[in-house]
Parts: C-alpha cells; structure tokens; sequence
C-alpha cells in the first residue's frame, strides 16, 4: 500500500532551514520546562504506602478512587491486580513525612468499607523516598545505555555522519517527549520511563530505513548532488514511514483510549513519541546529515573501477 506515488518528490530539505529552528526552539523551550516545572514524578520515584486490597465483590477501579476520593485521599493511584476483586492502592507521603503504614490501611479500610462492605486488606508496604531517588538514577542509566547501544549499532552499519545525525535526532525526540511530560504535568512513574525508552527504540527506526535509502542511492546514482539523493530518498520512503507511524499510533492509541489508567500514561506517551519521531525522521535528522556533508566519497571504497572518485579532491 503506497499513501503517495514513488515518483513523489517533494523538497523536504529546501524546508531544512525553518524545520531544524522550529526543532530548537523546541528543544529550547523543552529544556525550559524541564528547568522550572520539571517532572511530575509519580509514587514509583518519590516513594510512598501500597495497600492491596480485596472486595467481597467485583469493582471498578473508577468507583475504588472515588471511594477514597471521598475519604479524603488526595490523588490516589489505584490500578487492579488481575482480576475485578483485588486491587493495588498507591499513596503518596504526606510533606515528606514517614506514613504509619498499619494506621494508613485502616483508613483506607474504612472509607472503602463506606461504599464497599466487606473490603479486607491483603498487605500493605511503605516504599521510602530513598528507593524511589534509586529508581530515578537507575532509570537514567537504562536510557543512557540504549542510547549509547543504538549509537554503536548505527556506528557499526553506517558512516560516522549517520552516527552524528542518528544521535542528534535521538535527543532531539527524547527531550521533547520529556518536555511534554513536563508541560502536562503527567505522573512520571515506571510506565511512562517504560514509554520513554519504547520511544527512544521507536525514534531510531525510521531513521536506519531513511539513511539505508540515502546510502543506497549514493551508490547507484552517478551525477545527484547530496541535496537531490537526500531528498529522494526521503521521498521514496515516505509512504512507509507514513504507513508505520499510523499503524503503530492505532495499537498504543487503543491503549490509551481503551487500556484504563494503568496503560493510559503508556500509551499518550507513545503517541507523542511516535509523531515526533515521524516529523524529526524527515525535517531534522536529515538536514543534519547534509550539514556535517554526507557525500558518495564517503560511503565508497575508491577503486579502480570508480574513476570518478579518484578524480574527486
């Protein structure tokens, strides 16, 4: 299926100039909230009091929060646990205050048993702030090595101006994905880092099948300058590069609308991700790539049987 003809051949990179300063500032103004507003880190990175808890009868999870919504919980993050008759209540620490955990569960008992008879409590456990700063610094590491492992890999397959354009374009998508995050204020917790990685995964994907492309046409054209092979090659993948971001926006896209508070995060995570890393594939990666001066000289082993590039400078 093809979303426009192969003979497309739209000037994407006569645009390079407006669409890499609408990325920076972007980057800018993402780095800017990052600064003032930062992340709203969820109880998985600040700590705080789980209760499970079990019903005598199924539940919704949106009638569970509004139980405790009415006893006086502010924000509380309730997700099931498998099945319609238990489920995992999280409690943020009050001013940073250590929570009597047995005493926190009998409150919670007892709004619950309000709207709920004969609610029981499983189990309840206080998570420190000391863990969840763990969890923040673990959570860096894990996407400073996808990063470094995805630049080692694109090292390894491509030129040394891929690799430089592959890791512009991966902070770029990453830092305004996370600027989202800050700007929505959005709980920051193990699912939506789980989504930062999927998206850092995501981002480089169509950047291999583009440069793939550039690399293909450098060999095989004799006389297009690295402008016009750029561009051709942008052209000639566009109705996948389309046709992958609408149909992987679908599945995260259900997740979102259908998936429940649990998924929710994931998946307008994903979403945003996916569309940056669709529009950063074609006006930014690119344009960098054509500035650090890509060029056929440099993807070919000179030869005898290439007398052009032997007489190349």
């Amino acid at each position: 299926m093809e979303f426009f003809s192969k003979e497309t051949n739209f000037d994407f990179m006569g645009w390079r100039r407006v669409a890499v300063g609408i990325s920076v500032f972007l980057m800018v103004a993402s780095l800017a909230l990052l600064a003032t507003r930062g992340l709203n880190y969820a109880l998985d990175f600040t700590g705080g009091t789980l209760v499970e808890v079990a019903f005598a009868e199924p539940v919704a999870v949106g009638e569970v929060r509004e139980a405790l919504d009415a006893g006086g919980f502010e924000n509380p993050l309730v997700q099931g646990l498998g099945g319609a008759r238990e489920v995992a209540i999280r409690l943020a620490p009050e001013d940073g205050k250590v929570a009597n955990k047995d005493q926190l569960a009998n409150q919670v008992q007892t709004a619950l048993t309000a709207k709920f008879p004969g609610v029981t409590i499983k189990r309840s456990d206080f998570v420190g702030p000391q863990v969840g700063a763990e969890l923040r610094t673990q959570g860096l590491v894990a996407a400073i090595f996808v990063i470094i492992g995805i630049v080692v890999y694109i090292g390894m397959r491509f030129e040394w101006r891929f690799a430089i354009a592959s890791i512009a374009a991966e902070l770029h998508d990453t830092l305004l994905t996370l600027g989202f995050l800050a700007l929505t204020q959005r709980d920051f917790d193990l699912t939506a880092l789980a989504a930062v990685l999927s998206v850092i995964g995501y981002s480089i994907n169509d950047k291999v099948v583009v440069f793939d492309r550039v690399r293909e046409i450098f060999r095989s054209a004799r006389k297009l300058e690295p402008e016009a092979v750029i561009n051709k090659a942008v052209n000639s993948t566009l109705s996948r590069t389309i046709m992958t971001g609408i149909t992987t926006g679908l599945a995260v896209g259900s997740l979102y609308a259908f998936g429940g508070p649990a998924v929710e995060g994931f998946g307008i995570i994903m979403i945003v991700g996916i569309l940056i890393g669709t529009l950063s594939s074609i006006f930014f990666a690119n344009p960098i790539l054509y500035w650090l001066g890509v060029s056929k000289k440099d993807l070919l082993k000179v030869t005898r049987e290439d007398p052009e590039l032997l007489r190349r400078p």
